[in-house]
């Protein structure tokens, strides 16, 4: 079978592989029927900081159809459909047995300490995965897990239900924030991105306001914003924003460090609130699909061919992809 693999920083290669076996006690295997790129897919290609084994088939968000199962899986059957839960988690550390499996203590990725997604079939524990209706695309169905993340910061954010927002990237997770955001039409969603192109085609879909952070609103009513960049430079921007009382969500993967002082935490009492991957978002996500499957249509960019990952890596780090989400879709061959 065909499979885009991780073997070094910068070494992506697709190569055939031997199909998997028969699934081991607990796991099911899966014939990939579609798969998004991630920004951390391209941010462990470009540096390398996650990875565990080599090489490994990378791809961590995808959904599939159920070819064998594993002694001891009930819950699922052959032909079902369903999407994967990205986080790999040990299930015995104090966090797992709290249920916050995103900061487990050996927290791992699939796609990293396990073979992925890019790859014409793979293999998961059962534990990991979630079903979703069949009739759904197999691309909107890979779109769960981001959404999963998108709404695990919104919940972290927890806005009042009538107070406006100010996302700061608009990617894939601030996009998909910005819809979850704007869906009971009750609030102002303000978006931000240096890409002009992406922002509008957040703002039109979501229905949120472009807004130019070098002239940024000064809204003594904006309390709550998410940095989906990862930028310290706009984290600081975002904190000079935000009136006192307010909340700044953290999800995006950051290069440096923030220069704070505490006091400005302090004596405005601005909440930073970090956003891991999710807790347990994902079975919602997937609920909601079906709904927002024509938003998320508006955010794919391309559908490609497991060959043509090497190369959507470049376009994607040298910012030559349009929309949002790169999907992989393996009927393409």
């Amino acid at each position: 079978m065909k499979a885009a693999r991780l073997h070094a920083a910068g070494d992506l290669r697709v190569e055939d592989v031997p199909s998997p076996g028969e699934p081991a006690p607990g796991w099911v295997r899966l014939k990939v029927t579609a798969a998004g790129i991630c920004g951390s897919d391209l941010h462990n290609f470009r540096t390398g900081q996650w990875i565990s084994r080599a090489p490994s088939v990378a791809g961590h968000e995808f959904a599939g159809e159920v070819t064998a199962v594993g002694a001891g899986v009930s819950q699922f059957a052959l032909g079902d459909r369903v999407v994967a839960d990205s986080r790999f988690w040990c299930g015995e550390c104090p966090a797992c047995r709290a249920g916050l499996h995103n900061v487990c203590a050996r927290l791992g990725f699939v796609g990293e300490v396990c073979d992925g997604g890019f790859a014409e079939e793979t293999q998961l524990p059962a534990r990991l995965l979630v079903r979703h209706d069949a009739t759904l695309d197999p691309a909107i169905a890979a779109m769960a897990e981001p959404l999963a993340v998108a709404l695990h910061a919104v919940r972290q954010l927890a806005a009042p239900a009538a107070a406006p927002v100010l996302i700061a990237g608009c990617g894939p997770i601030g996009g998909l924030a910005a819809l979850l955001l704007s869906r009971p039409g009750e609030r102002q969603v303000l978006v931000a991105d240096r890409n002009a192109a992406r922002a509008q085609l957040v703002a039109k879909v979501s229905g949120a306001t472009v807004v130019d952070l070098d002239a940024p609103p000064r809204d003594p009513g904006l309390r709550h914003a998410i940095d989906a960049t990862g930028s310290v430079a706009v984290m600081a921007r975002l904190l000079d924003v935000l009136a006192g009382g307010g909340t700044l969500a953290l999800v995006g993967i950051s290069h440096g460090r923030l220069d704070l002082d505490p006091n400005f935490l302090v004596e405005r009492e601005i909440a930073l609130v970090g956003c891991h991957a999710f807790t347990d978002e994902l079975a919602p996500a997937v609920a909601m699909l079906g709904d927002l499957a024509p938003a998320l249509s508006r955010f794919v960019a391309e559908e490609i061919a497991i060959g043509e990952i090497p190369a959507a890596y470049q376009r994607l780090i040298a910012g030559a992809s349009g929309g949002l989400k790169t999907i992989v879709r393996m009927e393409r061959g």
